[in-house]
C-alpha cells in the first residue's frame, strides 16, 4: 500500500515537472511572437546599397571568369577565399569566440590576418555578435535571429539597425580574454588600414602586378571571391537554422545541414555545435571531407601551434541525443520539450557553464 503511494506521488510530480515545463515553453513562444509585434525594421540604406554594389560586382567577376580573366587570377582567388574563410572559422569561430582550443602566437597572428582578410569586422566585434547569438540564439538578443526568416538571418541582420536587446543583453557577456588579447587589440586598433590593404588592395594587386592582368578583371575577380566568402559564412547563420535535422537538441533552431558544411568547412553541422560550442570540432565526427577546419586544426596541433583542443565522449554525445534529440541520429528516450535560455552557452568561459559540464569535456595535447 505504501509502495503504490509512493509510486502515484512519483508520477503526480512527473506530470507536474512537465506540465511546468510545458507551460514555460508556451510562454517564451508567446514573448517571442509578441516581441516580433513590436520590432520594425529600421532600414540603414548605406549598408544596402552597398551590398547591392558588391553582389552585382561579384556577379559579374564571376561572369568575367569566363569571359576573359586569366586562369591564374582565378586560381589567385579560391587560393584568398579558402583562406580568408579559414580564418573566419579557424579564427575568429572556433578559438576566439568559443575557445574550443589554444593557439600559440604566430598561428594566431596568421589567423588575425586571414580573419581581416575575409571583411568580416574586426575580431572583436566579430566575436561579440558570435558569443550573442550563441548565447541567446533566435530571440530578440541574436543578432541574426533566424526566427525573422531566411533574408533576415542570411544579410537582412547586416541592413538594419539591431534590436535594443541586443546591446543590453549583449552587454552581459564576458569578452575580457579579447581585451587582454594583445593580437586582437593591435588589429582593432589597426583595422581601419588593415582591412582594406588585406581584403581589396593587395588580392587585386598581385594579378596586376605579377602577370599582367587588366585591373577590371583584378578588381572584380577579387569582388567575386570576396561576396560568395561573405554568402558561406552567412549561409551558417540562415540555412543551418532552417533546414536539417536535429539529433541532439529538437527544442533549438540550429540544424545539421551537410551542404553547409562543405562549403563552410564544417561550420553546417549546427545542432551539434549549438550543444557543445566548446568542441573545436564543431561536429560529432571528426572527418575532414566535411570539415576542413578541423584538419586545419589538427595540422597546426602536429606542428606544435596549436593545443588544449577540447572535445566531447561518444558517451555524452549519445545521452543528450537520447535526452533532447529528434531520433534522426540514435534512438531516443521520452525527449525533452523544454526551452530555457539557462541552459545556452557561448562556449569555454561562459560562467553559466556547469560543473558537470566542464568534467565532461576531453581535452587533447594539452600544453605542458
Amino acid at each position: 500500500m505504501i509502495l503504490n503511494k509512493k509510486l502515484f506521488q512519483q508520477n503526480v510530480d512527473q506530470e507536474t515537472s512537465k506540465t511546468e515545463k510545458e507551460n514555460k515553453q508556451k510562454k517564451l513562444i508567446q514573448e517571442l511572437s509578441n516581441s516580433e509585434l513590436k520590432y520594425k525594421w529600421n532600414i540603414v540604406w548605406k549598408n544596402v546599397i552597398v551590398f547591392i554594389y558588391l553582389h552585382l560586382g561579384g556577379i559579374y567577376g564571376f561572369y568575367l571568369w569566363i569571359n576573359g580573366t586569366k586562369a591564374y587570377t582565378i586560381l589567385w582567388s579560391i587560393f584568398v577565399e579558402f583562406f580568408a574563410i579559414m580564418g573566419i572559422t579557424a579564427g575568429a569561430h572556433r578559438l576566439w569566440s568559443h575557445r574550443s582550443y589554444k593557439a600559440k602566437w604566430p598561428l594566431r597572428f596568421v589567423l588575425m590576418l586571414l580573419q581581416t582578410t575575409s571583411y568580416q569586422n574586426h575580431i572583436y566585434e566579430w566575436v561579440r555578435d558570435h558569443r550573442a547569438h550563441h548565447k541567446f540564439t533566435d530571440t530578440d538578443a541574436d543578432p541574426h535571429n533566424s526566427r525573422r526568416g531566411f533574408f533576415f538571418s542570411h544579410i537582412g541582420w547586416l541592413m538594419v539597425r539591431k534590436h535594443p536587446d541586443i546591446f543590453t543583453k549583449g552587454a552581459t557577456i564576458d569578452l575580457s580574454d579579447l581585451e587582454k588579447d594583445p593580437i586582437v587589440v593591435w588589429q582593432r586598433r589597426l583595422y581601419i588600414v588593415l582591412m582594406p590593404l588585406l581584403c581589396f588592395v593587395i588580392p587585386t594587386w598581385v594579378p596586376y602586378y605579377f602577370w599582367n592582368e587588366k585591373f577590371i578583371y583584378s578588381w572584380y575577380s577579387n569582388l567575386a571571391r570576396y561576396v560568395f566568402s561573405l554568402n558561406v559564412t552567412w549561409m551558417v547563420n540562415s540555412a543551418a537554422h532552417i533546414w536539417g535535422m536535429k539529433p541532439y537538441d529538437m527544442n533549438i533552431c540550429p540544424v545539421e545541414n551537410k551542404i553547409v558544411s562543405i562549403f563552410a568547412y564544417g561550420e553546417g553541422w549546427h545542432n551539434y555545435h549549438h550543444v557543445f560550442p566548446w568542441d573545436y570540432k564543431t561536429s560529432e565526427f571528426g572527418t575532414y571531407n566535411t570539415n576542413f577546419t578541423t584538419a586545419f586544426i589538427d595540422f597546426c596541433a602536429r606542428l606544435g601551434l596549436a593545443y588544449d583542443l577540447k572535445t566531447v565522449s561518444n558517451e555524452i554525445i549519445r545521452k543528450r541525443a537520447a535526452r533532447t534529440g529528434d531520433g534522426s541520429r540514435y534512438d531516443r528516450k521520452e525527449a525533452v520539450h523544454y526551452y530555457n535560455l539557462e541552459d545556452m552557452k557561448w562556449g569555454w568561459g561562459d560562467i553559466d557553464m556547469k560543473p558537470e559540464e566542464i568534467q565532461e569535456i576531453n581535452i587533447y595535447n594539452k600544453s605542458d
